[in-house]
């Protein structure tokens, strides 16, 4: 019957089944119109890696930095402990030595341990050994010394977290001036349209740097101020194993003083 009515509507020519296509028909497509090149950028394709090497010379610069921060924490993590300045281990073993009056049985110890305190053992007793008859005075002064070296270079060493701190938001500012002039250059420019989107790219390459060097710089600060504190409280440690060691090296310049007239009597 449909084959009776498809030849009869070709005989008159009418388009029977033209009624028949359903509304869910898609028409052909149509002919794209010619792309044409946005002057927006896709900012969402953007990784934060690229958005930060966009941003501008200045953020190699505070990538550098921020790999030297890292590398500084995990130092100061290994060396600035208590382990590193006075061990339980050596001050036992110092004790024993020196109540046996062994001082070159202490000072070989001491050139095989590498703790700050045995540093300042070792010069006491290496001056003590040279000079024996350097009075107790003496031998504190040379204890300070090397203690207060020690405690610099502790001190010194921290400080460059400080100087990390300092240095990381003044690179951010200068790239975030570099990003605003850059923006106003293209706006003043006569480049049409373009002109915001450069607008825009400079403001974003400011805004980057800003963000970068604050959060470099912020943690620094922060690591800095827990370092700090980790470094007084070991000087102090240091401090009072050095006047252990002191009061115990005075007993026996106290008893070898006392020997000396009992000797000049006996000569008598």
């Amino acid at each position: 019957m449909k084959i009776l009515l498809s030849l009869i509507a070709l005989a008159i020519g009418i388009p029977l089944f033209a009624q028949t296509v359903t509304p869910s028909a898609t028409p052909p497509p149509a002919a794209a119109p010619a792309a044409t090149p946005s002057l927006v950028p896709d900012i969402h394709s953007k990784t934060i890696m690229e958005t930060l090497i966009a941003a501008g010379p200045v953020m190699i610069v505070l990538f550098a930095l921020s790999v030297f921060f890292v590398m500084l924490v995990i130092v100061y993590t290994m060396t600035i402990r208590r382990g590193a300045v006075v061990s339980s281990g050596y001050m036992a073993t110092a004790d024993a030595l020196l109540r046996k009056r062994d001082y070159f049985g202490l000072l070989a110890v001491s050139n095989r341990h590498g703790e700050a305190i045995a540093r300042v053992v070792q010069r006491m007793l290496d001056f003590t050994t040279k000079n024996p008859n350097a009075d107790l005075q003496q031998v504190r002064e040379i204890a300070e010394t090397e203690g207060t070296r020690v405690a610099a270079s502790l001190n010194n060493r921290v400080t460059y977290l400080a100087d990390i701190g300092m240095i990381a938001p003044l690179l951010g500012l200068l790239g975030t001036v570099l990003g605003i002039i850059r923006s106003f250059g293209a706006l003043g420019a006569d480049l049409g349209t373009a002109r915001y989107v450069l607008l825009s790219k400079g403001i974003s390459e400011a805004l980057v740097n800003t963000c970068a060097g604050l959060a470099i710089g912020i943690p620094a600060m922060m690591a800095y101020a827990l370092f700090r504190g980790k470094a007084q409280k070991l000087i102090s440690e240091l401090e009072s194993a050095t006047t252990h060691v002191l009061a115990l090296l005075s007993l026996q310049y106290g008893s070898r003083t006392e020997r000396t007239p009992v000797l000049i009597e006996d000569e008598l």
